[in-house]
């Protein structure tokens, strides 16, 4: 470990770095914006009483810390990353160049690892699998929508160490990953043919080899009487809004009369696909979202199309939608009379994240700005109340069960 030169230095750093370097605003994130532009804030520096007390503080250490020494970097690093949470924000994060290219590769829908969504069940602790992305390693292997991830190389998982199986589940493109799950056993019932789950349980291991995992957030089918149905996993990813207009006119092309879309357990993304899928429900020039900064400056965004969807529709919500979710279910809520809101008050992220990109590739993810919906309703800790509420529906994770799913099943009964 350095002495006192090296720790004023490093904490000069620490107080400096984020407003010192010129940045570049890669997105907006809660979702994305794209907006691209550069800009450059001046520095401040340590003053003296501050700097006694890190002198003090940098002595003690050098004289008593019996634990292993860091490196500088690692002390830099970790003394920027707790400068930034001392703000208790939860969507307020400091990423080393490491995990910046991480955060970025995952935002744009391109990554490396085997292409599971997962999430944790906050009841049982268990993490959960909620999609697996079409052509993905783990979709060809065989992993399913609600299995529950028990071990990953050995190490037995719940929502403990949530943070760190995720980043194991990654890993380096071409190698491999030992994955063992849980899934439930269902069996058919002969005498009403149907799907029974007896609460029979199997462990399954699987071997998996890490890929270049390009994210397909939207996928659909044909139900009974011309119902379409669209599910949306999340709104991260390349061009997600042009995939769901892809997926709805393949749909109209079979003869859909009515609509399903369902953001159900979708976490949010990136706010401009949220906003174009929007977009093509309502017409143009109609005020599709509001966003306000520190202070209290409102922009609007604005639907530039034409409608191209006016099928009476319901969209699905759960306590898990979030964010991008929000925005969609709020928009149309307040814009379109043929769209019905069906599950339960949405999850309440109201804010919106810019991240930056510092000059050495490390990044900054800041809270911004705070949406509401186009009649001015506030989402942030709130959530959008559905039209209709469904009562004790179970947790969807990405499986559709058209027996079980009490939001599909009320959803069915209107479009009929």
């Amino acid at each position: 470990m350095k002495k006192n030169q090296f720790f004023r230095n490093l904490m000069t750093i620490v107080i400096t770095a984020i407003v010192t370097f010129s940045i570049t605003i890669l997105w907006v994130y809660g979702g994305t914006n794209n907006k691209m532009s550069t800009s450059s804030i001046g520095s401040i520096f340590l003053s003296d009483s501050l700097e006694s007390k890190l002198n003090l503080i940098n002595k003690k250490i050098e004289l008593e810390f019996i634990g292993e020494e860091k490196t500088e970097e690692e002390l830099m690093e970790g003394a920027i990353k707790g400068y930034v949470a001392a703000l208790g924000d939860e969507y307020t994060e400091y990423f080393p160049k490491e995990e910046m290219e991480e955060y970025s590769a995952d935002t744009s829908g391109k990554y490396v690892g085997i292409g599971v969504e997962i999430t944790l069940n906050e009841i049982s602790n268990e993490i959960v699998v909620y999609n697996t992305i079409k052509n993905s390693p783990a979709k060809k292997a065989g992993i399913e929508p609600g299995d529950v991830i028990i071990e990953v190389d050995g190490e037995q998982c719940n929502g403990n160490n949530y943070d760190t199986i995720t980043e194991r589940i990654k890993g380096k493109i071409g190698t491999n990953v030992k994955i063992k799950v849980k899934r439930k056993i269902a069996q058919e019932n002969e005498e009403t043919n149907s799907v029974e789950d007896d609460n029979q349980e199997e462990i399954i291991e699987f071997e998996i080899k890490r890929a270049n995992v390009e994210l397909v957030g939207v996928d659909s089918m044909m139900l009974d009487n011309k119902i379409g149905y669209i599910y949306i996993s999340t709104f991260d990813g390349f061009k997600l809004a042009e995939q769901f207009e892809e997926e709805y006119d393949n749909l109209v092309n079979q003869g859909m009369k009515s609509l399903i879309v369902d953001v159900r357990t979708n976490g949010g993304g990136i706010v401009d696909e949220a906003t174009d899928i929007a977009d093509l429900f309502v017409e143009k020039g109609k005020t599709l979202l509001i966003e306000k900064n520190k202070e209290g400056k409102e922009q609007l965004v604005i639907s530039k199309k034409d409608r191209k969807i006016s099928m009476k529709t319901a969209l699905l919500v759960n306590e898990y939608s979030a964010s991008a979710s929000e925005i969609l279910a709020g928009t149309l809520k307040d814009l379109c009379e043929d769209v019905t809101i069906i599950g339960n008050n949405t999850y309440g992220k109201g804010v919106i994240q810019t991240l930056y990109e510092l000059t050495d590739g490390s990044g900054l993810k800041i809270t911004t700005e705070e949406y509401f919906t186009p009649n001015g309703n506030t989402i942030n800790k709130k959530g959008v109340e559905p039209d209709i509420k469904v009562i004790d529906d179970e947790i969807f994770l990405g499986k559709l069960d058209k027996n079980k799913d009490k939001s599909l099943k009320r959803a069915i009964e209107i479009l009929k």
